[in-house]
């Protein structure tokens, strides 16, 4: 058997990607075998593009973080030809190959199986962003957020993670605040359930003070770095923050001020290595009361020959919402 995949190598200090076709004999070793349906486009299959960003360590390598499709062949009990599954984060796509190709073997330890009431597009069209998404408003509501608590921030709405917090957010009643840099956007923020939009300025001034008057009961932070500072200034007593990246970089010129006069929570969101049994709730709330009504709107779908000029894309933010790609 032969198949097409998205094949990433390093020269020097230049990774290259090119679709080859492999035997089914190149498949690393693991569980579980999969027909990839879909797969899907995240920050950081952009960034294991770039060799500096150091998300790969060894080349080459298939990369994607995601996959949905159909198991083909098992050593696993729990899983059988046929059944329909997902995979996102571990190692795939980083030390082991990952989504971008039409055939996967994976450990079985990684395979989520796919809930009833999601479609395996939808999967994908969730990806790691919404699953992020989804864990960032799972652990705020634990944290004791209601929709009656008053307006939601959300950072970097326009991208994956964004994007789909602003819908889940939207659908469970909440007030949300949708923070962007890009004017262009405004009507598509609005379109999957922005109740109002700020620019990065309103969010991040040119001086953050450590206490800053009390605006958003809680935040979903994509962006890391001075903008989490301001946000964590800004969030009113009791409230939490959920941040889950590093675009705007990994240094958060904060002070204990918002913490300890204000009884902010930071929750930390790894999607990379969530326990299995809390991804497995978190999946089973993408398929009923976190599934947006707008995902039409937030996907956009490419195919595998597409793939290199969006991972270059998704680096230079001219990627909005989540992207799939159909194998």
């Amino acid at each position: 058997m032969t198949f097409r995949a998205l094949l990433a190598t390093k020269e020097q200090d230049q990774v290259t990607t090119n679709v080859i076709e492999r035997q089914e004999s190149e498949l690393p070793e693991g569980d579980v075998t999969i027909q990839v349906a879909y797969s899907s486009v995240n920050y950081k299959d952009g960034l294991a593009t770039n060799p500096k960003a150091k998300v790969v360590q060894d080349y080459p390598i298939i990369p994607g973080i995601d996959l949905a499709g159909t198991v083909t062949s098992s050593n696993d009990d729990r899983y059988q030809e046929g059944d329909e599954v997902i995979v996102t984060s571990y190692g795939l796509g980083v030390s082991h190959d990952g989504g971008f190709s039409e055939y996967a073997r994976v450990p079985a330890e990684w395979v989520v199986p796919l809930p009833e009431g999601l479609s395996l597009r939808e999967a994908m069209t969730f990806g790691t962003a919404g699953f992020t998404a989804a864990l960032s408003v799972h652990r705020l509501e634990q944290n004791g957020l209601t929709p009656e608590d008053g307006p939601v921030l959300v950072s970097g709405a326009t991208g994956g993670v964004g994007s789909m917090a602003v819908a889940m957010l939207s659908k469970k009643g909440y007030h949300v605040v949708a923070s962007t840099g890009k004017e262009s956007e405004h009507d598509y923020l609005r379109s999957i359930g922005a109740t109002e939009i700020i620019s990065r300025e309103e969010v991040t001034p040119e001086k953050v003070r450590p206490l800053q008057s009390q605006k958003w009961a809680a935040a979903v932070d994509p962006v890391g770095g001075k903008p989490l500072a301001s946000v964590l200034a800004s969030i009113q007593y009791g409230g939490s923050v959920a941040v889950s990246g590093l675009t705007a970089g990994v240094e958060v010129p904060t002070t204990v001020m918002p913490f300890i006069l204000r009884g902010v929570d930071l929750l930390g969101i790894d999607s990379v290595y969530c326990p299995m049994d809390m991804r497995k709730q978190v999946w089973d709330r993408l398929a009923t009361d976190l599934k947006p009504d707008q995902m039409n709107e937030i996907e956009n779908e490419i195919t595998l020959d597409e793939l290199p000029q969006t991972l270059t894309d998704i680096l230079q933010s001219k990627v909005k919402g989540r992207t799939i790609v159909k194998m």
